[in-house]
Order: C-alpha cells, then structure tokens, then sequence
C-alpha cells in the first residue's frame, strides 16, 4: 500500500466539517475511505478492482 494516495492531517481537519454525521452508526476510518475513492479515480479502476488493501469487503458489509 505504499503508492496509496493518504490525505495529511491538516487536510483531513480542513474537510472533516463536510463529512455526514454517524447517527448511530459506527464510523469507518474516513482517510482510508476517501484513499480508496481517490485511488480509484485515479487509475480508472472499477470499485471491485481496487486492491483488497484498500477496500477490504468486511468494512463495507
């Protein structure tokens, strides 16, 4: 996983304002959802072809 695009801190504090609240629901870790989104895009992948690192299926189930 070490070409995986990763937002820095200050990034993720800058746009963590827009992110929807939890209501009740259990948060995934937002940086690496939002790598994974990143990556996809920019190697025009698919969603199933992205790398199991980053998209493991037990997180989104």
């Amino acid at each position: 996983m070490s070409n995986v695009f990763l937002l820095s801190e200050n990034q993720m504090e800058w746009i963590e304002p827009f992110f929807p609240l939890a209501h009740g629901v259990p948060r995934v870790d937002d940086r690496r959802v939002l790598s994974g989104i990143v990556y996809v895009i920019h190697n025009d992948l698919q969603w199933k072809d992205a790398p199991k690192s980053i998209w493991p299926a037990q997180d989104f189930v």
